[in-house]
């Protein structure tokens, strides 16, 4: 039962994310013209950097935002992982009813914007020949769903965002009920070796909901983890993000490559992170 009312206020705290975001892609594909999506486009060297900023704030809200609006093709996969990366999902909440130093979370808070920065520009000019669908295709989105979204902008947002949270509902159901059944002492003693605790923290961040920053950031808070594997699986946790992005973009080698390159990205930055704490 507390899994259960876990998962539904979760949830209901993502809703709103979900319908202004479906809104805002409504509006795109409904009211502006090709100037403004040319602008769209054209406005995307800065993308990394904004969604590094935005991607800092509390909870997993932007990392759906950033999912949605990937799959639209409004942003590039260099701003995805940017927010990816800088998302704190349940981790600034936990450190700052813990009494962790004020200095500290801002420390975390700044190595994390910087990370999504560094290797947002970073995936940007490698992959920059990387255009498997350089159009604003919102339209696609929608032909997925199959919303029949030709005359309206609210009633077609509500239809998404009900959509998709009910996929949610039902698949951090699963995930939590899988994440509440694991040894804890057992993860510990691995997470505190040195390199392979990194390795492991990265995947244990990969879990697509917030009860995987919650464990690391506990553990962390115990003295039980060091820097290093906190910020591995910090990095790549993006929350339901990453599962609302496997709903929405249905190029599933795209999607599979994403997560690899999170992963690694997640890994140099915990190991870095050993040495710049």
């Amino acid at each position: 039962m507390d899994i259960l009312i876990d998962t539904l206020i979760d949830n209901i705290k993502l809703f709103p994310f979900l319908f202004v975001t479906y809104l805002c892609l409504e509006y795109i594909e409904h009211k502006t013209s090709d100037k403004t999506a040319k602008i769209i486009k054209k406005a995307g060297w800065s993308g990394p950097l904004v969604g590094s900023i935005c991607g800092a704030l509390p909870q997993c809200g932007f990392s759906v935002v950033a999912a949605n609006f990937f799959a639209a093709r409004v942003i590039g996969i260099g701003t995805l992982l940017a927010i990816f990366l800088s998302t704190s999902d349940e981790m600034l909440p936990i450190m700052i009813s813990g009494a962790v130093s004020p200095l500290l979370i801002t420390e975390i808070v700044l190595y994390k914007i910087c990370c999504g920065i560094v290797f947002g520009y970073m995936v940007n000019f490698v992959w920059r020949k990387y255009k498997p669908r350089p159009q604003i295709n919102i339209e696609e989105l929608c032909n997925n769903e199959n919303c029949h979204c030709e005359t309206s902008v609210i009633k077609p947002a509500l239809y998404h965002s009900v959509r998709i949270a009910v996929f949610l509902l039902f698949v951090t159901l699963i995930f939590n009920y899988a994440v509440s059944c694991l040894n804890v002492d057992t993860v510990t003693y691995y997470l505190q070796i040195p390199l392979l605790g990194e390795f492991i923290s990265g995947l244990i961040g990969l879990i697509p909901n917030c009860s995987a920053s919650v464990i690391l950031t506990q553990l962390y808070m115990k003295n039980c983890i060091g820097i290093g594997a906190l910020m591995s699986g910090s990095l790549v946790s993006g929350g339901v993000g990453l599962l609302v992005l496997f709903r929405v973009n249905r190029h599933i080698k795209e999607n599979i490559m994403i997560i690899a390159i999170l992963y690694m990205c997640g890994i140099i930055g915990g190991l870095s992170a050993q040495i710049v704490f």
